[in-house]
C-alpha cells in the first residue's frame, strides 16, 4: 500500500439512526444504504448498530476525500462497506468513486469501525496509488 492521502473520522449515535429510520418509516435506510448493506444489516446481531457503523464509514470516507481534495464532491451514499468473511468491514468503490480515485491518484480506502454503548466510530484512510 502507498501513502495516506487523507483521513476521515465520524462518530454516530445508534439511537439517532434508529429514531431517524422510524421517523421516516424506513425511507432513510432505503435511500442511504446499498442493497448489500441493507441485506447484511438484516443478518447482523444488532440491526441499528450495524447501520450506524456503515453510516459512520460513509461520512468518514467523504471526509477523507473531500477534506484533502476540496474540489471533489460526491454523494456519500455511494460509499459501500461490505463485510469480509472474517467480519471485518471493507470499503467497496462504485464507478463514480473509482473515477474520483483516478483523478486524485488514490488506490483504496482502508476503514475500521468500533462501537461502545450507543456510539459507533469509523475511521477511513485514503491510500495513494503507487
Amino acid at each position: 500500500m502507498g501513502n495516506v492521502l487523507g483521513v476521515g473520522i465520524d462518530l454516530v449515535s445508534i439511537s439517532e439512526i434508529r429514531d431517524l429510520d422510524e421517523r421516516t418509516k424506513g425511507a432513510f435506510v432505503q435511500r442511504t444504504y446499498t442493497s448489500k448493506e441493507r441485506e447484511d444489516a438484516v443478518g447482523a446481531s444488532d440491526y441499528y448498530e450495524f447501520l450506524a457503523g456503515r453510516f459512520a464509514v460513509k461520512e468518514a470516507v467523504y471526509k477523507a476525500i473531500c477534506s484533502s481534495f476540496p474540489d471533489v464532491n460526491f454523494d456519500f451514499r455511494n460509499v459501500e462497506t461490505i463485510k469480509q468473511p472474517n467480519g471485518a468491514p471493507k470499503f467497496s468503490a462504485n464507478i463514480e468513486l473509482l473515477n474520483i480515485f483516478k483523478t486524485i491518484g488514490a488506490e483504496d480506502v482502508l476503514v475500521s469501525i468500533s462501537n461502545q454503548g450507543d456510539y459507533v466510530i469509523a475511521i477511513a484512510q485514503l491510500i495513494k496509488r503507487e
